[in-house]
């Protein structure tokens, strides 16, 4: 059976309205105020020219981008967090259902394709910042890689969850929303969501205070070989704060091939899946129950599930609340 509280979703409502609509009373897209530029001579937006290294491209910002694309859902999420959906002339590539705080913001934004547009639909949008979420969104062979963009005038952004170094943890959430922000002259509200956040981790790390962390593996996808979450990832983090222990935290990157053995000898105790895509939760589960060589699994043999929208399993905005709904399914019996 699925560990799921029915209060999983009065507690996720809890946690959205507390970490997003404070957002509410600084979301107008009033632009920053100016300040005299000594060499210029004329007045430029404050905390503006901006340099951030972004994945290992250096960028300085003149003043915020005006003309903005998303590609993939947590890049949008985070334009949206910031109230900055004045500046979106395009986005692209949903992995499920966009957060419902952001869906009147989002629903006023030109959806591009369903997946990755083209170079010439992108370009058509006349966009000055391109913002991705993976590194297929800047993918070379298709033309939209950061330096052909940077060589029709258009600067770039890539989540920092693709570049990294050693595990990615939520001191990175944080570092992306406040280099956004700062982006986008918007700095107060970034710390304003990080202060929320952090509010948001806390109390769900003093529900957790007195238990014991249960052996997990994730499910994500894969049939003669199981594609996991590894240690270097923020689904990582996400299982380690929720109470949880990873068994596949000593695979070095964020996403990896696992042998079906494997899962046998590590013994997890709970299954988290990871729900997005044509395959159903239910089917995946089936899956599972249904291989001989996993029945004497705790985790299967107890029928302990929980589930996981790939969206909140990424490094965006979703990650503060995601630990929530992900300890009250570990630990049920803390959820009060």
């Amino acid at each position: 059976m699925h560990v799921v509280p029915r209060r999983r979703r009065a507690l996720t409502a809890v946690a959205l309205s507390a970490v997003l609509l404070p957002l509410a009373a600084c979301g107008s897209d009033t632009a920053p105020e100016a300040a005299k530029d000594p060499k210029a001579g004329a007045e430029a937006p404050a905390g503006f020219p901006y340099t951030v290294t972004n994945c290992g491209v250096t960028t300085t910002y003149q003043a915020p981008p005006k003309r903005v694309v998303t590609l993939n859902q947590h890049a949008t999420e985070v334009m949206l967090a910031l109230g900055l959906q004045k500046s979106l002339v395009g986005t692209a590539y949903l992995d499920d259902r966009i957060l419902p705080a952001y869906a009147k913001a989002y629903a006023g934004v030109p959806v591009l394709a369903k997946e990755y547009p083209s170079k010439e639909k992108l370009l058509a949008a006349n966009p000055d910042f391109v913002y991705g979420g993976y590194s297929s969104a800047f993918d070379a062979g298709d033309g939209r890689s950061r330096d052909a963009l940077k060589g029709s005038g258009i600067n770039t952004r890539l989540n920092l969850e693709n570049c990294t170094k050693g595990k990615t943890t939520l001191d990175d959430v944080y570092q992306e929303v406040r280099e956004v922000g700062r982006t986008f002259g918007v700095p107060d509200r970034a710390e304003k969501w990080i202060a929320h956040a952090r509010t948001t981790v806390a109390d769900t790390a003093e529900h957790l205070k007195d238990v014991e962390p249960l052996s997990v593996f994730v499910y994500d996808s894969g049939d003669k070989t199981a594609f996991t979450a590894g240690g270097k990832g923020i689904g990582n983090e996400l299982i380690t704060r929720a109470g949880g222990r990873n068994v596949f935290a000593d695979l070095g990157k964020a996403w990896g091939d696992a042998t079906w053995e494997q899962v046998v000898a590590r013994k997890p105790q709970t299954v988290v899946i990871y729900d997005y895509g044509s395959t159903t939760v239910a089917q995946k589960e089936k899956r599972l129950l249904d291989d001989p060589v996993l029945k004497d699994v705790p985790a299967i043999k107890n029928k302990r599930f929980a589930v996981m929208p790939l969206s909140e399993v990424v490094l965006g905005v979703r990650a503060p609340d995601a630990i929530a709904e992900l300890a009250a399914q570990l630990h049920p019996e803390t959820v009060k």
